[in-house]
């Protein structure tokens, strides 16, 4: 135990610097009768002021954000008349830095020392930029939900026009809220401003892949498509028309024949982006007479509405060429 020397007061006033400066807590202390501030190193270090000296709230102001100059003051202002202790957050600007300040105190001249009162600053930037992450991924989330909400009750008014039994209408319904599905696992952020899904040809592999025992790249489907970014609005849509496609080619086209094959490719993306879906060695009759129905219905509404761009239909003798044609930029929604 440390014997009583005369220096017990001056270990514990040691001890308590360390222990602020290892929580990152910066001091100041406000003369209520003269207005200024005193400021400890780290308070000078977090204001970015060049002195200590005759340091007023209006020396502070500068470096408050616009949006928060006003409600500080007022808040300022009103220390003395709160009860308890007190805390407020705002933002300050150190250059072209942004900070999170939180200033936290005593109100109502509790424990005011010498017509001083006393606080401290903490810089709670990490918590604050962590809490608007939260927000944005909660909203983010919320926006998502109700989108698929809004296509899945879509599909289910047009399914339920295009089937005549119920086990029909869930067998048709369930496939393409799978495809859906598959679509949305793939949501993901992507670098320099991709799109904010998938990759394009991620996304075609996946869709396509349950449609080919050797998958995607490897057996009768083959994806060649160069790296873009698909944004989830049109991840979604590309979904929906992928499976319709893929459908109609398994009962009537070119995946419905041993030897068929499937060719998906796209141009090098400028303003517009081209995907030409190509089946050979299938029959081209019966998919022509298919390709009539709701399911046309819903790739056309789907391409030209959803996506803003174009899709035509080629049935050639070696088989179906679909060619859909959209804007870069509406590809990346």
């Amino acid at each position: 135990m440390q014997k009583s020397d005369g220096r017990t007061g001056s270990w514990d006033a040691q001890r308590l610097r360390l222990a602020v400066k290892a929580a990152g807590v910066a001091l100041w202390s406000w003369n209520v009768d003269t207005d200024e501030l005193e400021l400890d190193d780290r308070s000078i270090e977090l204001w970015g002021l060049p002195d200590r000296h005759g340091v007023t709230f209006e020396d502070l102001s500068v470096h408050i954000h616009p949006a928060d100059r006003d409600r500080v003051r007022a808040a300022f202002a009103a220390t003395r008349a709160i009860v308890g202790p007190y805390e407020i957050d705002f933002r300050i600007m150190i250059g072209d830095e942004l900070r999170w300040i939180s200033a936290r105190g005593q109100g109502s001249d509790a424990d005011i020392l010498d017509r001083t009162m006393f606080g401290v600053f903490l810089d709670v930037t990490g918590r604050k930029q962590a809490e608007e992450g939260n927000e944005l991924l909660a909203g983010e989330m919320s926006h998502r939900v109700k989108n698929l909400l809004a296509i899945a009750t879509g599909l289910t008014n047009i399914t339920s026009r295009s089937t005549e039994t119920s086990a029909e209408m869930a067998r048709e319904l369930t496939q393409r809220l799978t495809a859906l599905g598959r679509a949305h696992d793939l949501v993901r952020p992507l670098p320099g401003n991709q799109g904010s899904a998938a990759l394009l040809g991620d996304l075609l592999s996946v869709l396509l892949a349950p449609y080919d025992d050797l998958g995607a790249f490897s057996g009768r489907i083959r994806v060649s498509v160069p790296r873009m970014g698909v944004g989830e609005a049109a991840a979604n849509t590309l979904a929906l028309v992928v499976h319709e496609l893929a459908t109609n080619s398994v009962k009537h086209g070119a995946l419905s024949a041993d030897s068929g094959t499937l060719d998906v490719s796209c141009d090098s993306p400028g303003e517009d982006v081209v995907i030409v879906w190509t089946e050979r060695g299938g029959p081209t009759t019966e998919i022509q007479e298919c390709m009539r129905g709701y399911g046309r219905k819903l790739i056309d509404r789907s391409v030209t509405g959803q996506l803003g761009g174009s899709i035509t239909y080629d049935w050639q003798p070696e088989g179906l060429v679909v060619t859909l044609t959209v804007q870069a930029s509406s590809l990346a929604k």
